[in-house]
């Protein structure tokens, strides 16, 4: 580390030149190349996979998404002539905007928008018992099929838009119109900008705080600004190679910006120590990389390793998160290791602020020793363990507690914020009024507003019913199965059969009496696929596959929770494995999983009460209560643990150098914390700012992550860290260090930083014996 650090700082023209290029050109091919990241969460082989793959192959014409144009009158029918008119008149021209297919209307045909393409405005099939089916049954609400002419993913935001302003022009005197589905999404996409800017600028302020020169403060940033920007692009060119996520590359930045400006924040640091204590600025970039560098990147191979576990789940779109979060991360550490020493040698000693240059101008080199709040609060701790201790599980058990009722589910757009026209969609198709969008407690219910109006709950995720159908015996039995599914507690509305061209797949639409995120209506898909269906195929070749939006939700959170323990499992074992090699004792490695856990488990809490309870979150602007993505704890768990593994290395290597010297525990554990404690609460608080502005990135799935991470952060460095971890190397004493002397004989060594040389000026006095060579940076 140190060659590498003294190459940078000399050649560090050629460094920055080569990084510039490097960022160029990944992001001129990323333009080139454009985005191909994936939205299909799907999981291949459960049964609502082969029910769309089989729906699919049966009925391949549909190639376009469909949205929905939603009108409602508080006073009055739909079915007004004035109404009527104005309608006929928006669907026309929404029927003649550019990307537009198709617009099947309750009224009936409203004209091809003179393309002459053959498109429709009747409503396929094009009988009148359709057009019928589009009004709700008191008369206050219709809708319309928008058909675009390529996929969600194919579509420019900008021709969405003009569908939504074109309908939404008809709107007034009464008469609401609203618009949602996949398509109209594009146009409340998440404002990318935003959490960055306020992340950023959150983690300047704390890092002018801690540092009082500009130049130092601007380092860290323009650090990870490099590596995550290259590490963005980079992103985009993976997803032209695998399935990559659509919210992968918000979640590198987020994770990048975080551990990136951490990360440079120990190397500078440290580099400001050296200054102080008299190094020249050579010398001191290139010990602040041969040791808090070596820290940094052990951390950075343990943020890898977690995220990496994510492979052992073998899911698509997982593992390009994976790839995605990792390839982040290993360039924020390249960055501070490469980088950064090219950007100390820029600034030379302006890494110190003018008072420290003057005071070491005047005085000379001068020793630190622990002093103020952070040496007060480790004697503190030494005097009340158990209290303390005992505190602090209190804490993490309470915030743990509404994990227990965690209810793995995908948000829909009925979770959106209640100003969001997707939103006043959902509730005004399901029948919550008016004022649609007000609330969300129906969702979760599965009950409407008992008002009358709009289609019932369950409109917004029907199920859909595909039949593998061999010979006359099995399509009489598919024929019999809407009476059937009709007497079935659940089942709202049943509409089929539909066949396709050779009668050997057949379709059957069920609306369940809740919403798709209810439980009822997860318990009528199992009660369809473990007795009605059965007992209707009995005596026949016929098979049926449930699939729909429900469906699809429940068979993604049983597959994620079926691999869940040994996804945990090897992430754990991993980390401990390092942890064990890096300071040869058995209780380092089990206090470290345990305390990982533990921050999991409240910060799932915390995500628990605010998403699944709804506790905030509108006043937030995350939308109403809902249930938690199934593959949140998976990309939590990797990230955290993580995370914590920086952490739990930043203070125990302290402690274990001490211990080492002294082989007195109580002072290892003191000095460790004293010594350690303010830059990790430091970096906490950059990394919490970062993540918490992700709230404001206006997905609920990037916000998700940003407060889970925020919280597990805040309680991993000011409650784990700092408080329950130093409390139980106190009461453990000794057996925290120990090893078996057999073991001990056969690990491989490794060593996380070197010993300290080289660091006392030739005049003044310099640091004390055993002084920090890892984190008092």
């Amino acid at each position: 580390m140190t060659a590498l650090a003294r190459w940078c700082f000399r050649r560090r023209i050629v460094v920055i030149v080569l990084w510039l290029a490097a960022f160029a050109g990944v992001a001129v091919a990323a333009g080139a190349a454009g985005s191909a990241y994936s939205t299909d969460y799907e999981v291949p082989g459960t049964e609502s996979g082969q029910a769309g793959a089989l729906l699919a192959k049966a009925f391949p014409g549909q190639s376009g998404d469909s949205d929905t144009i939603v009108w409602h009158t508080d006073a009055g029918s739909v079915r007004a002539e004035a109404v009527k008119k104005r309608m006929t008149h928006a669907l026309r021209e929404v029927a003649g905007l550019p990307g537009v297919s198709e617009v099947h209307s309750p009224y009936g045909r409203v004209g091809d928008g003179g393309r002459g393409d053959g498109a429709r405005g009747d409503g396929a099939p094009g009988d009148a018992a359709q057009r019928a089916r589009q009004i709700s049954e008191d008369g206050h609400t219709a809708y319309a099929s928008v058909v675009f002419d390529r996929p969600t993913d194919e579509l420019h935001a900008g021709q969405v838009r003009k569908v939504v302003d074109t309908a939404q022009a008809a709107s007034g005197d009464g008469l609401q119109v609203e618009l949602g589905g996949a398509g109209i999404a594009l146009t409340e996409a998440p404002r990318a900008q935003l959490p960055e800017i306020i992340g950023l600028c959150a983690a300047a302020v704390v890092l002018f705080l801690a540092f009082g020169s500009l130049a130092a403060t601007v380092l860290p940033i323009i650090t990870a600004l490099a590596a995550v920007g290259t590490a963005s692009a980079g992103i985009t060119l993976l997803g032209h190679v695998m399935t990559v996520a659509d919210f992968a590359p918000m979640l590198g930045m987020l994770i990048g910006l975080g551990v990136g400006i951490d990360y440079a924040l120990f190397i500078v640091t440290r580099h400001r120590k050296g200054l102080r204590s008299g190094l020249s600025v050579q010398e001191a970039a290139e010990r602040a990389v041969s040791v808090s560098g070596r820290a940094v990147v052990f951390a950075g191979a343990t943020v890898c390793i977690a995220l990496l576990g994510m492979l052992v789940l073998r899911l698509s779109f997982l593992n390009g998160v994976a790839l995605a979060a990792s390839l982040t991360v290993v360039l924020t550490v390249a960055a501070s290791v490469t980088l950064l020493p090219a950007l100390l040698g820029l600034i030379g000693t302006g890494a110190l602020s003018r008072r420290e240059r003057r005071r070491l101008a005047e005085r000379g080199p001068r020793s630190e020793q622990a002093a103020g709040i952070a040496a007060r609060w480790s004697s503190f701790v030494e005097r009340h363990p158990k209290l303390l201790g005992m505190t602090a599980a209190a804490v993490m058990i309470v915030l743990a507690l509404p994990t227990l009722g965690l209810h793995l589910g995908t948000s829909d757009q009925g979770n959106n914020p209640a100003t969001s026209t997707t939103r006043k969609a959902y509730d005004l198709l399901a029948g919550d009024g008016a004022e649609a969008g007000s609330t969300g407690s129906n969702k979760e219910s599965g009950k409407g507003s008992g008002k009358g109006s709009g289609f019932g709950p369950g409109f917004n995720g029907p199920l859909t019913l595909v039949g593998s159908l061999d010979g006359s015996k099995d399509r009489l039995a598919f024929d019999k199965l809407p009476h059937r599914l009709r007497q079935t507690p659940g089942v709202a509305q049943v509409t089929g059969p539909e066949f396709d061209g050779s009668r050997g797949t057949g379709v059957i639409t069920v609306v369940p009496d809740g919403s798709p995120q209810s439980r009822q209506t997860s318990d009528l898909v199992q009660r369809l696929r473990s007795d009605v269906l059965p007992e209707a195929a009995d005596g026949t070749t016929m098979r049926v596959y449930v699939g729909g939006i429900t469906a699809g939700y429940d068979d993604f959170a049983a597959v994620i929770v079926g691999k869940l323990p040994l996804f945990v499992g090897v992430v754990i074992a991993l980390g401990s494995v390092l942890l064990l090699l890096a300071f040869r004792s058995i209780g380092i490695p089990v206090k470290a999983a345990l305390m990982n856990i533990a921050a999991v488990a409240s910060s799932f809490g915390i995500v628990v009460a605010i998403f699944q309870w709804g506790w905030g979150s509108e006043l937030l602007g995350l939308g109403s209560a809902g249930p938690i993505e199934p593959f949140l704890p998976v990309i939590m768990v990797s990230v955290l643990f993580g995370l914590s593994m920086d952490y739990q290395v930043f203070l125990v290597s302290r402690m274990y150098e001490e211990w080492q010297l002294t082989r007195d525990n109580r002072r290892a554990v003191r000095v460790g914390l004293a010594e350690t404690s303010r830059v990790i609460n430091s970096a906490a608080v950059i990394m919490i700012a970062v993540f918490a502005a992700f709230i404001l990135s206006g997905d609920r799935i990037i916000a998700m992550f940003g407060i889970g991470l925020a919280a597990a952060v805040a309680l991993d460095a000011f409650v784990l860290r700092t408080l329950l971890v130093p409390a139980l190397m106190h009461l453990l004493g000794g057996a925290n260090w120990w090893l078996p002397a057999w073991l001990d004989r056969r690990l491989p060594r490794i060593s996380i930083e070197p010993p300290p040389e080289g660091e006392r000026p030739a005049a003044g006095p310099g640091p004390r014996d055993g002084e920090n060579p890892l984190v008092r940076a």
